[in-house]
C-alpha cells in the first residue's frame, strides 16, 4: 500500500511540475528524506492525484493569491441546477482538501465547517 502511494505520488508531482518535483527532492533527500516521503505520499499521493477536479482547478488553488479568496468564493458560487449543485459541492470539498496540502489540516476544517453551514442554509432556503 505505502509502495502504491508513493509511485501514485511521485507520477503527480512529475506531472504537475517535473522540474519542481526534482528540486524538492534534492532539497529534501540529505536533511528530512522521510518528510519528502510524506509529503509525495499524502501531499501528491493521496490528495493531489484524486480526480475530482481538473489540473488546471488545482494550479489556481495553489496560487498564492488564490489561497487567501479561493476556497470563500468557491463556497459562494450558486449552482443552477440539482446535478450541478451536487458537482459543484463536490469539487468546493475536494478544493478543501487540498487547501490542507498548502494551508494545513486546520484551515481545511474550518473552510469543510463554513461549507457545511453554507450548504445547509441553501438548502433550507430551497436555494440551488
Amino acid at each position: 500500500m505505502e509502495e502504491t502511494r508513493y509511485r501514485r505520488g511521485l507520477e503527480a508531482a512529475r506531472n504537475l511540475d517535473e522540474e519542481n518535483a526534482a528540486r524538492l527532492e534534492e532539497a529534501l533527500k540529505g536533511i528530512a528524506p522521510d518528510l519528502y516521503r510524506y509529503i509525495v505520499e499524502f501531499a501528491f499521493g493521496d490528495i493531489l492525484s484524486r480526480p475530482g477536479l481538473p489540473v488546471a482547478t488545482r494550479e489556481i488553488v495553489t496560487s498564492r493569491r488564490c489561497r487567501r479568496w479561493g476556497p470563500p468564493a468557491a463556497v459562494a458560487r450558486p449552482p443552477q441546477r440539482s446535478t450541478e449543485r451536487r458537482r459543484v459541492r463536490a469539487q468546493i470539498v475536494e478544493l478543501f482538501m487540498q487547501i490542507a496540502v498548502y494551508a494545513g489540516i486546520p484551515a481545511a476544517l474550518n473552510a469543510l465547517y463554513l461549507a457545511k453551514e453554507v450548504f445547509a442554509e441553501r438548502d433550507a432556503k430551497g436555494l440551488s
